[in-house]
């Protein structure tokens, strides 16, 4: 009998020699050739440094802010009838579900298959003759095949984790979208609010200019007055009541995108009552900005999410120059002649068992393009994440700045309101005296009614910059513990994510339920919309956590394996 020494010798012989060759397939001088921004080195400008920095972060619920139950409830049903956020969330699920197929790969594949067939046997030169010749009888196979690839070089594990961090991006893109969807119903409901107080001016315009008629033809019927000037009083009345037609005209539409962003039928917006907003307390910015910018914004953490995928799949790529090393083993049933279940029998059964090994040697320079294209895949999401926090501080700053002016802009159009009034009231008064003619009056009435619509647009601009603050800070729907760590987020770092233990992904896993299964039991009384959305993405991450880090894929081109003569080839 041989001895086993030197079959163990060759093999690691064997095994030198193939890894030698693997290594003539080189990946120098393809890698990543960018980095992310570190916010905390962003100057973040003289508005924002300038601005009160003792807020806290926007709440989930930051629109409540306005005092209006009418937005409140109208936000509400955004949220939960929306068509687009419900694609959103569709996409989340879609994701989670492609993370949970890709860490199904990573436990071993068992397949069975089973053929039971009658069949006529030929009797001719070709095939015959023999034993079987022109008879009939069972043909009959079963066969029960495993495979598990040995994933040495972190191929599937990484695989898996790119699949996982796609997921959690796609939630941070629901997320975002939702917030999105708030900020929506928010200035749609301002907007129609500044089209009430445009509409109360206009009738307040067109019920002076009546009085103005009147007093006109009273200074006719007096004999002190002309027909020229109860003319040029009545001359205006049509535009009036035009620009009252076409404000209501913008009510009702604004009505009509209120439910459409609701999800719902023209209709029901019909119900919608004047606004009531009010807004007492400024906005104030996070003492930690811009540094916990990247844990706050939705866009921002999905953005640092796709770049930990691409991290992942740098790192599959570059587990593609080694080899693919996979167990295989099968055991079966065959039977072509005797009784219906003679293939169970003892007799019939055989089995095989053993590795496989695919070794790159010449691709043509398929694996360096593959790596290639990943890296520059990386690089563009770290550019991408590098434009949403330059893009957020951005919009950060610009709020500041527009509430800031806003605040100045509201003072100024109040005292212009108040010297238009005066203005009038003078002319008016003068023109009712005999003392000026009607064109002073018209120039003042107009005045006056710019100035009136000067107030209602900036009250508008100013709630709407409230929102557009309150978006620009993440509207409280992400918090850092959300987002990928430093170190996952760069290629080849082996250890943060693949640390994880089956116990502390089932650990994870209980949690993340833990906190869905709260946020659905919350009364829904007082129950926002975003804390529903909330636990359903505490939820998905439940669900991909406890079935990511990790796939297989079995590449089987060179079999050695242990069988009985008669067995087939394992699959």
């Amino acid at each position: 009998m041989q001895s086993p020494v030197p079959k163990g010798i060759a093999a690691a012989a064997v095994l030198t020699i193939l890894l030698t060759i693997a290594g003539c397939a080189s990946t120098g001088g393809v890698a990543p050739q960018t980095h992310t921004i570190d916010p905390s080195s962003l100057d973040a400008g003289n508005a924002i440094r300038a601005a009160n920095a003792d807020a806290q972060w926007p709440a989930a619920d930051w629109w409540r802010a306005y005092n209006d139950p009418q937005l409140d409830q109208w936000i509400a049903d955004a949220q939960a009838g929306n068509p687009s956020l419900a694609v959103a969330q569709a996409r989340v699920r879609e994701a989670a579900s492609m993370a949970g197929v890709a860490r199904a790969a990573l436990a071993p594949q068992v397949n069975g298959s089973l053929s039971i067939q009658r069949e006529q046997w030929p009797d001719n030169v070709f095939y015959g003759p023999g034993p079987l010749a022109g008879e009939q009888s069972w043909n009959n196979t079963g066969t029960l095949a495993l495979a598990y690839h040995l994933d040495f070089w972190g191929k599937d594990k990484n695989a898996a984790e790119r699949a996982l961090d796609l997921a959690h991006a796609s939630a941070a893109d629901a997320r975002a979208a939702q917030l999105e969807l708030q900020a929506n119903v928010v200035r749609t409901y301002i907007e129609m609010s500044m089209n009430y107080a445009l509409l109360d001016i206009a009738k307040a315009t067109l019920q002076q200019q009546q009085q103005i008629v009147d007093l006109a033809n009273r200074r006719l019927k007096g004999g002190i007055g002309t027909q020229l000037e109860v003319s040029q009083a009545e001359t205006p009345l049509p535009e009036y009541e035009r620009q009252i037609d076409a404000i209501e005209e913008k009510i009702a539409l604004g009505r009509n995108r209120l439910a459409a962003l609701a999800g719902k039928g023209p209709g029901a917006g019909d119900a919608i009552q004047r606004p009531t907003l009010s807004l007492a307390a400024p906005a104030g910015l996070p003492a930690a900005l811009p540094a916990d910018l990247i844990g706050h914004r939705p866009d921002v953490v999905a953005a640092r999410w796709t770049v930990a995928a691409q991290a992942r799949g740098i790192d599959v790529a570059k587990a593609g120059f080694y080899p693919d090393i996979n167990l295989l083993a099968s055991i079966g049933g065959y039977a072509a002649m005797g009784p219906l279940f003679q293939f169970l029998k003892s007799p019939s059964h055989s089995w095989s068992v053993g590795p496989a090994l695919t070794l790159p040697i010449f691709d043509g320079g398929r694996l360096r393009s593959q790596l290639g294209a990943a890296s520059a895949g990386y690089d563009e999401a770290v550019e991408r994440y590098n434009r949403s926090i330059v893009g957020a501080l951005k919009d950060i700053s610009d709020q500041v700045i527009r509430i800031r002016s806003l605040s100045t802009q509201a003072d100024d159009a109040d005292r212009s309101v108040a010297a238009a009034r005066r203005n009038y009231d003078l002319s008016r008064e003068s023109f009712r005296r005999g003392l000026t003619d009607y064109l002073n009056v018209l120039v003042a009435q107009n005045q006056l009614l710019r100035a009136q619509e000067g107030v209602a647009k900036v009250q508008a601009e100013r709630l709407g910059a409230h929102a557009s603050l309150m978006t620009a800070l993440g509207g409280g729907l992400d918090d850092p513990a959300n987002g990928p760590r430093d170190n996952e987020t760069l290629p080849a770092h082996g250890k943060g994510k693949s640390g994880s233990t089956a116990a502390g992904d089932t650990q994870a896993a209980a949690n993340a339920n833990a906190t869905a299964q709260a946020a659905a039991a919350t009364s829904a009384d007082h129950r926002t919309a975003a804390d529903t959305t909330s636990a359903a993405n505490a939820g998905v991450h439940a669900d991909v956590a406890a079935t990511s880090r990790a796939v297989t894929s079995t590449t089987a081109t060179t079999t050695t394996a242990a069988r009985t003569p008669n067995a087939p080839a394992a699959e």
